[in-house]
């Protein structure tokens, strides 16, 4: 069983001697854009619209460890249109996210090949934002005091801690194409509303539906 584990720590981890060198530098970036219809609600609709922008450096303090930084921005928008009936009045709701992403990480490298590594990457990602909810109705010649329109503004702060699992593959010397598969963390958001608590939430995701991929650009030695 000892001779077993053995070879499939070294088929695992001892096909290649090629390392990241010490002092190495490299620039990636991550565009991501999500959209979704939901018309499954009875006489309702729902649009999601997300994108996100984030630049990333990272920098080799050791073989084959790295450290660095994601600066961005990221905004989401989500439509509710709720048709009216002879009881009510047709309803738009409208919520509005923006919000300045800084992104720390430090990520781990082992090699499979010349050219595949995977690697591990704690992150910790923090936002500082604004919500915005906007409330139109249709009132249709109705009573505009009981169907009134409103809007409301909130700012908030979430922060994580994350672990993601990943592949790095290098296409030549100085691209290559990186997949992160899941991601393990935690997070607490806070609005700035007095009486209003964190809330705390936990995942754990790891399927292929929450593959990323990205493209980096290293400074190699």
């Amino acid at each position: 069983m000892k001779k077993i584990v053995l070879m499939g720590a070294v088929a695992l981890f001892g096909l290649s001697n090629a390392q990241i060198a010490k002092g190495t530098s490299y620039l990636s970036g991550q565009v991501e854009y999500n959209h979704s219809e939901n018309n499954a609600y009875y006489n309702s609709a729902r649009k999601d619209d997300v994108i996100k922008i984030l630049p990333t450096a990272g920098y080799f303090v050791a073989t084959n460890l790295a450290v660095g930084l994601g600066v961005g921005y990221k905004s989401a928008v989500t439509k509710y249109d709720v048709g009216g009936d002879f009881f009510s009045n047709a309803l738009e709701i409208k919520e509005t996210t923006n919000a300045f992403v800084v992104a720390p990480f430090v990520r781990k490298y082992w090699t499979l090949s010349d050219k595949l590594y995977i690697f591990g990457q704690l992150q910790v990602p923090l936002e500082f934002g604004q919500e915005k909810l906007d409330v139109n109705s249709d009132v249709n010649g109705g009573d505009p005091l009981l169907a009134a329109s409103f809007a409301n503004k909130n700012n908030y702060t979430n922060i994580g801690v994350n672990i993601k699992p990943g592949l790095d593959y290098f296409v030549s010397k100085n691209w290559s194409i990186e997949a992160t598969i899941g991601e393990f963390g935690y997070n607490t958001f806070k609005r700035d509303i007095d009486g209003v608590k964190r809330n705390n939430s936990y995942k754990f995701d790891l399927n292929l539906a929450a593959v990323t991929f990205g493209v980096k650009y290293v400074f190699a030695k």
